[in-house]
């Protein structure tokens, strides 16, 4: 199948210079190489793969999550949120999303921190922190990360993430909830012309704020420095996929009743797996376009192939990287990024890596 993509699209789109055009003429080409570049990657299997990885770390990881949101959001006494937020992720699911969710919170009040012990405890944590690692990894693999985070930095913004995050996302929606229900809020909405722009901004906070927190892992989960118009990029790509599936998955559900006829009560299990499954796949997506529109100088080629080179090759580009690294020195200017590098030599930022392992 990827062979057959090859050559439908190869001649097709990658004959067009996007330099030699402008508008929507530079804008079509562009687009159908990224969605090109995208379809091969999910083709190629690694990011189905590392959904479904990440599926099995959910299941073992989720309970004790919400245990410590829950735990850091009573100390605010905002605890209550928890369950909209909840219910809200689980809405594609339909009615049994409701039943799940309340299973789920039962779990998670039956956690008692103090009963467990230091040993509970420490697994408790392990288990959230090997989710987030999972995530990283995943999202490293897609960025082409060869070096992770050193232990010490992985503990303390594995901590910052479980401890502010929570706070943070339903501070926002607190605010927000807040700010509509002022008197003088009321009294303007009354007004039909800015009710009704109120009315459509809060039809699309759940929006902003779905693509918000995709931005937010897009930026701060790779060990790699992420432009803000990159992660925004693959944030807004990564929403509106999640907003179109969740719809797509309730209307197929709704649809739907031989699964409730063959698996009985394990429909809404292998229901909520595929849910889980999609929601991953969805993130993982969604930081292969971000990956993409952070190196354009990609479209500019076909396949991962492209940094396996000769050994003349290989040469010639290891003496052209001393020589540019030696004259930024020689001349006092700034060090050069592997970005800048692999865009200089027009190679990809995995190719640019091997090439600084071989100085190293």
């Amino acid at each position: 199948m990827r062979r057959a993509l090859d050559n439908l699209f190869l001649r097709k789109i990658w004959k067009y210079r996007s330099d030699a055009s402008v508008g929507f003429k530079k804008f079509l080409p562009e687009a159908l190489r990224l969605l090109y570049l995208v379809a091969r990657d999910l083709l190629d299997g690694q990011l189905t793969l590392r959904a479904m990885s990440l599926v099995y770390t959910t299941l073992l990881a989720f309970v004790p999550f919400l245990a410590f949101s829950f735990s850091v959001l009573k100390a605010f006494g905002v605890h209550n949120q928890l369950e909209p937020l909840l219910a809200k992720y689980l809405a594609p699911l339909g009615p049994k999303g409701g039943e799940i969710t309340e299973r789920i919170l039962g779990f998670v009040e039956n956690v008692q921190v103090g009963v467990l012990g230091a040993l509970g405890l420490a697994l408790l944590i392990y288990t959230v922190f090997s989710l987030i690692q999972k995530i990283e990894n995943s999202l490293n693999f897609i960025w082409n990360v060869r070096k992770p985070r050193s232990l010490a930095q992985r503990f303390s913004e594995y901590l910052s993430v479980i401890l502010i995050g929570p706070v943070l996302v339903f501070t926002a929606v607190g605010i927000t909830a807040a700010i509509t229900s002022t008197t003088i809020v009321q009294r303007l909405i009354a007004i039909d012309t800015i009710g009704t722009g109120f009315y459509l901004v809060g039809r699309l906070v759940p929006y902003v704020l779905v693509c918000g927190t995709f931005t937010f892992f897009y930026m701060f989960i790779p060990n790699r420095r992420v432009r803000f118009v990159s992660a925004l990029t693959g944030g807004i790509v990564a929403g509106v996929l999640w907003e179109t599936t969740g719809w797509a998955f309730a209307s197929f559900i709704a649809s739907s009743t031989k699964y409730a006829a063959i698996y009985s009560s394990f429909a809404i299990l292998i229901l909520f797996l595929i849910w889980l499954y999609l929601s991953w796949l969805i993130l993982l997506t969604g930081a292969q376009v971000s990956y993409y529109h952070q190196h354009p100088h990609v479209f500019t080629t076909v396949g991962n192939d492209r940094h396996r080179f000769s050994s003349a090759i290989k040469e010639r580009l290891v003496l052209l990287t001393m020589f540019l690294v030696g004259s930024h020195h020689y001349h006092n200017k700034e060090p050069w990024t592997t970005e800048a590098l692999a865009l200089r030599l027009g190679v990809s930022i995995e190719a640019m890596d091997m090439i600084a392992e071989e100085l190293v």
